[in-house]
């Protein structure tokens, strides 16, 4: 088992993937410096030597700590006295399951880019090794980091939406709405590619974050789905339109589309919670809001400075009330938990991790599985962890 890490330096942090023209590994190190607890000092940027090269000198990565292999990264860096504690996998999706390997194996901590695999029987060899290894592994569901959304986590597991009946998630994007790939976009390119993305597209890319988030503010996971997949853009390999009818084990009904060819919309993630009492509203373009309706009474507007709000919510704020905070500081959120745990080992594990990997692609291919089979209902696998 790894030793804590002690809390007066800053946590040394790699990362594969993310080199120049990258798009989600310049969001991982914003993130993981704006609070002042990771300092990146090693990465594989590209398996290209010169553009690893390159990428690393725009990011002053000490030449010598700039690798052009991962598993020579690996290595090189669990070996050395002042080696890094945790790497961050900001790669296409195919390449999650080898890098993560490698670093697990090496003894090292993970922050994962999702989903965690492209298929369920990578992800549980995973979970496997990180069991066996002793190390932590953090799963970047980066809206699970937003002070409202752990506010309205914590008001259903108090209780204060009654049972839940009805679950309402949306993820609408139309960013793909025309055939992008075939213009040489470096991002539309690899995730409508199902060797990169694997077999699901807008379901395995916004879709599983749609399903995280749903299940990380109720607590409860479905037990059946009945699912459509839809590929609208002629050519494309990959889904770009789903959804989901969900039915849960305590009685509960959901909902669940999600869309890369919703014409209008850019990044339009939102949930509704309906309980006996009370119900929940949230919408990721109004982060710092959050509907609460009591039933009988009227809505009231929740906002994140309130002090009333449960104090996971101040947990998670870095500003004052009417200073607005968003994206980056709910994925920062992640990066200053997962610091929390790996200087504090024997606390529960503060963020996603490999097990909700694991879920998450259980939910996927339950939901490939029902759809080829025109939307039958189809049970989710019960025995994950």
């Amino acid at each position: 088992m790894n030793a804590p890490l002690s809390a007066p330096r800053r946590l040394r942090l790699g990362m594969v993937g993310g080199g120049q023209g990258a798009f989600i590994g310049a969001v991982h190190r914003i993130a993981a410096r704006l609070d002042d607890d990771w300092e990146l000092v090693a990465g594989a940027l590209s398996s290209d030597p010169e553009r690893a090269r390159a990428s690393g000198a725009e990011l002053r990565i000490d030449p010598a700590r700039c690798y052009s292999d991962f598993r020579e990264m690996a290595r090189a860096e669990a070996a050395r006295p002042d080696g890094i504690d945790a790497v961050a996998i900001v790669t296409p999706n195919h390449l999650h399951f080898p890098v993560a390997c490698a670093f697990i194996e090496a003894g090292l901590h993970v922050v994962c880019d999702k989903p965690l695999t492209t298929n369920l029987a990578d992800a549980q060899h995973l979970q496997a090794l990180v069991r066996q290894h002793g190390v932590r592994l953090c799963l970047t569901h980066n809206y699970s980091g937003y002070p409202l959304v752990r506010a309205a986590r914590a008001l259903v597991a108090a209780g204060e939406l009654g049972d839940v009946r009805i679950v309402q998630v949306e993820y609408a994007q139309d960013w793909l709405a025309q055939p992008l790939e075939d213009s040489g976009q470096k991002q539309a390119a690899w995730r409508t590619d199902p060797a990169q993305a694997g077999p699901a597209g807008c379901l395995g890319d916004v879709g599983t974050h749609a399903a995280q988030l749903a299940e990380f503010i109720t607590g409860q996971s479905p037990q059946q789905l009945s699912a459509e997949l839809t590929t609208f853009v002629p050519g494309r390999r990959v889904d770009d339109h789903v959804q989901v009818q969900l039915r849960y084990a305590s009685g509960a009904r959901g909902l669940l589309w999600a869309s890369q060819v919703a014409t209008g919309e850019e990044n339009h993630l939102r949930l509704r919670v309906y309980g006996t009492k009370a119900a929940l509203h949230w919408d990721q373009e109004s982060p710092n809001e959050l509907t609460w309706h009591p039933a009988g009474q009227p809505a009231q507007r929740l906002t994140r400075g309130m002090a009333s709000l449960p104090a996971v919510a101040a947990a998670a704020t870095r500003t004052p009330g009417g200073h607005p905070e968003g994206y980056l500081e709910a994925f920062a959120q992640l990066y200053r938990d997962f610091a929390g745990d790996l200087r504090d080992l024997a606390r529960p594990a503060s963020v996603p991790g490999v097990d909700d990997g694991v879920r998450s692609l259980a939910f996927v291919e339950t939901v490939l599985a029902s759809a080829s089979r025109d939307g039958a209902w189809t049970d989710l696998p019960s025995e994950l962890s």
